[in-house]
């Protein structure tokens, strides 16, 4: 019965901390299995009386849905951390965003923005349910990414330019 519900590969699953309280007054942590493209409500309020969850330390399992009283996230970081990094705005350093030196070529950059637009874009996490602080961070770092990398391009256009009328201006 239980083996048609259960998900083998873990590339079809997610693992969402979490902490379980039941009816009894139990508590326990661990991570609730969720499929991919799902959410821990979605799996709560899905047919079936059951929940596959691994306890901290533990075996993976089923929990009986009738005997949990609540189910809480854990783990989530709180907003005004991700608030307090997303606001140092006002000393703008597209060298530092990127994590580059200012005497760092053009494909050093570039293998650099790639490389932060991979971990922060938000479609990477779009079948994972963040809370909205997380997508909204997700979402303020690919802009700042993004406008650090155009400020350095426009950076390196301008020189160019430069270079090349300073060149060619006759005298």
């Amino acid at each position: 019965m239980f083996e048609r519900n259960r998900i083998e590969s873990s590339s079809e699953a997610t693992a969402i901390p979490i902490e379980v309280g039941f009816l009894d007054g139990t508590v326990a942590k661990g991570r609730l299995i969720v499929p991919t493209g799902k959410g821990v409500a979605d799996v709560l309020n899905a047919a079936g009386g059951f929940i596959e969850f691994e306890p901290y330390g533990g075996e993976r399992g089923f929990l009986a849905k009738a005997q949990l009283a609540r189910v809480k996230p854990i783990g989530v970081p709180r907003a005004a951390n991700l608030a307090a990094r997303i606001s140092d705005a006002d000393g703008f350093d597209p060298y530092r965003i990127l994590g580059v030196t200012a005497a760092a070529g053009r494909e050093e950059r570039r293998q650099a923005y790639v490389a932060l637009a991979k971990i922060y874009h938000p479609d990477r996490y779009a079948s994972a349910e963040l809370p909205k602080e997380v997508a909204e961070y997700l979402a303020t770092m690919v802009r700042r990414i993004n406008a650090a990398n155009a400020a350095l391009e426009m950076s390196e256009k301008h020189q160019a330019r430069r270079q090349e009328t300073s060149f060619t201006t006759p005298r």
